[in-house]
């Protein structure tokens, strides 16, 4: 928020009769002042009447205190009024005591000191044991608090299927804000300054949501964009903790809700994919052939200006502020993400682009390992233009399959999501012929998993992309050295890590080798054997409404996440999985 935006958070001692509703801040802490110093230690009445007590006709008041606009008296220890000294309130207190009302009655506030029910030990909210990051993707510049206000109507419907659902959970989970777009400079002004004044408010608009990707594409503006988000992490999770100590000491769970392009950054966080180190190496390799052979002087020369040219963008991020992790030495255990949700996200396609392909595993840690992030969820809108699947990238044969139908929130008995079983979008007919047989299996088809094709030059783009996922150590320094222990991958890599990468990459190779791949067996009620399946379904699609335009949904789908309940729903499906099987592993025990 703005300095003007700010929402205040007051905190409440003295209270209207009636009402309930706290005096202004200002006024209640005088109050609250005078009344500790007038009567201190004193003992109030054995039953504390709520109701307004009928005062005494005649009973002086034995303190009182000025005010600028009101006055406050006090008739006993817990008997306190509030007179306004407005001229027209000072009339009417004249007229009624004249006629025999008393000043109290007439035109005084009851005040109470504290709110009308007492606080109990069971006040208080359940312990945390999950912690939910909700990180905003592209538009914050054009709408700053946004995501607070997106993550507030998350948490609000998430607490109304809390109390539906998992009331019988002694656990809780909260929802925190992300926002790391504000606090970044950038470049500047200086779009601004370039932009024509000719259809001023659509360009400005365009500047402040879609320019933050080809931020994010820049080589000079993109490590600055991650170390934002990942210098807001690091500050919230370590604020968390120092607030609520016992989270990590009880195995405290963080799970991480993307939005957008957020999706593509949190992603490339937490494995470490930096493009530039990757560019570096490379370079890197042709400096050391060009130094093993004789060069002329003017090669020489440009070698010399390659060098000091790569100088530059160190030396100009050796003068930034250093964001070094303070979380490392407080969160030793540098264990998982437990869940990654990603919504509306375009990262299949930035994947895609940087190499990755299908394999013949339907293993998650073919994007993403489970050594890094635990499960990972992809969550759309069928309707929504930015988002896309992720499945098909794991295995081919996935495009043909019908990504998972998020529940309804009030559904009754729906099935659990990991026994539902995978439909085709398209059912194919099984092969009848050995003709059609042969060319199922020669021919790589929505059904079957492709034929990697061995490249002839350097390493083959699909080892090109894996080596991007099997973290940042292989290939440089990660985010400048800036790594941060639960959200960020580790700079250091010990032999043995490389050593299985390198065999990992060379298994990838033999598998790609491979002639063909046998036609995967499918019912003909279009669901598919369990042999070929995913270990755990990535894609799940919303569902929708029976009167719902496409081409409207279109335009507002990408932002209709936040107050979804079938969302909320599904969030504490999966982050209350594992309490919930507590809670019925110990009931049919004691049954």
């Amino acid at each position: 928020f703005s300095e003007t935006e700010k929402i205040p958070v007051m905190r409440g001692q003295w209270f209207i009769d009636g009402t309930w509703q706290p005096l202004e801040e200002e006024e209640s802490n005088l109050i609250e002042q005078e009344h500790l110093n007038r009567f201190k230690g004193q003992q109030l009445q054995e039953s504390f009447d709520m109701e307004v007590s009928k005062p005494v006709d005649g009973k002086e008041a034995i303190h009182s205190l000025k005010l600028s606009r009101n006055h406050v008296d006090w008739h006993s220890v817990d008997e306190v009024y509030l007179y306004s000294d407005a001229t027209t309130s000072k009339i009417a207190r004249t007229v009624t005591q004249k006629l025999g009302f008393s000043k109290a009655s007439s035109s005084g506030t009851r005040l109470h000191r504290g709110y009308v029910e007492e606080a109990t030990l069971e006040d208080k909210p359940p312990q945390t044991s999950h912690i939910v990051f909700v990180v905003h993707g592209i538009g914050q510049k054009m709408d700053q608090g946004r995501i607070i206000k997106n993550t507030a109507m998350m948490r609000d419907t998430a607490r109304k299927i809390e109390e539906k659902y998992f009331s019988n959970l002694a656990t809780h989970v909260e929802f925190l804000p992300v926002e790391w777009r504000s606090k970044l400079t950038l470049d500047g002004d200086t779009v601004d300054s370039i932009t024509p004044d000719k259809v001023r408010g659509l360009r400005d608009m365009l500047n402040s949501s879609a320019m933050d990707i080809m931020y994010y594409t820049s080589p000079l503006y993109r490590d600055e964009l991650v170390k934002g988000l990942q210098q807001e992490l690091n500050r919230l999770y370590t604020l968390f903790c120092s607030r609520n100590p016992e989270f990590e000491e009880k195995g405290g769970k963080v799970s991480i809700v993307s939005h957008s392009l957020g999706c593509v950054i949190t992603y490339d966080i937490m494995t470490g994919w930096n493009p530039v180190r990757l560019y570096e190496q490379l370079l890197q390799k042709e400096e050391e052939e060009l130094e093993d052979r004789w060069m002329s002087y003017e090669e020489q020369h440009l070698l010399e200006e390659l060098y000091l040219t790569k100088q530059r963008p160190a030396q100009q991020e050796q003068k930034r502020p250093s964001v070094t992790s303070t979380v490392a030495s407080t969160n030793p255990k540098h264990s998982p993400v437990e869940n990654f949700f990603c919504m509306g996200s375009p990262l299949a396609v930035f994947l895609a682009l940087r190499g990755i392909r299908p394999g013949n595993s339907g293993s998650q840690d073919h994007i993403l390992p489970r050594t890094i992030c635990n499960r990972l969820l992809n969550i759309f809108h069928p309707t929504d233009p930015v988002a896309y699947r992720l499945e098909p990238l794991i295995l081919k044969h996935y495009s043909n399959i019908s990504p998972v139908q998020i529940h309804w929130y009030n559904t009754a008995n729906p099935l659990p999501y990991e026994h539902m079983k995978p439909s085709f979008l398209n059912p194919t007919k099984e092969p009848t012929s050995v003709t059609d047989s042969e060319s199922v299996s020669a021919v790589p088809s929505p059904t079957t998993s492709p034929v990697m094709v061995r490249r002839h030059y350097g390493e083959s783009i699909t080892n090109i992309g894996k080596a991007s996922i099997l973290g940042a150590a292989s290939i440089g320094k990660g985010l400048g050295g800036m790594l941060f222990s639960r959200f960020g991958r580790s700079s250091t890599t010990t032999p043995q890590t490389l050593e299985a990468g390198k065999d990992g990459a060379e298994g990838d190779d033999k598998k790609a080798t491979t002639v063909g791949t046998p036609p995967f067996p499918h019912s003909s009620s279009g669901f598919l054997e369990p042999a070929v399946e995913l270990e755990h379904r990535i894609d799940f699609e919303l569902r929708e409404g029976l009167v719902e335009s496409r081409y409207w949904s279109a335009v507002t789908s990408h932002t209709a996440y936040w107050s979804s309940l079938d969302i909320a729903l599904f969030l504490l499906t999966f982050m209350y999985k594992h309490d919930q099987e507590e809670t019925d592993k110990s009931n049919l025990d004691a049954i």
